[in-house]
């Protein structure tokens, strides 16, 4: 989910106070929270859960883009020999 920066965007010294707020906060709206540092944006807190998910989304993202390279590159092989391989046949 994207950040609401009226509501996502604190100053470290918020987290250093009250680090449970924070934390729970990214849990609940599974959102990620930025942290600031006179101005500038130094870190970022996130749910697990969020964070599992987003990582899981570009394995497959990537997964699927190195398959149409292969596709382009025509680097495939036929599912007769994808079975023997795994040892389906």
């Amino acid at each position: 989910m994207r950040p609401k920066f009226s509501e996502d965007v604190i100053p470290l010294s918020d987290l250093k106070i009250n680090p449970g707020k924070i934390v729970n906060r990214a849990k609940d709206t599974n959102r990620p929270i930025l942290l600031t540092s006179r101005g500038r944006g130094i870190a970022v807190v996130q749910g697990l859960d969020e964070y599992e998910r987003k990582e899981e989304e570009i394995e497959f993202i990537k997964a699927v883009a190195q398959g149409l390279l292969d596709i382009k590159e025509e680097k495939q092989i036929e599912l007769s020999e994808v079975k023997r391989k795994l040892g389906f046949s």
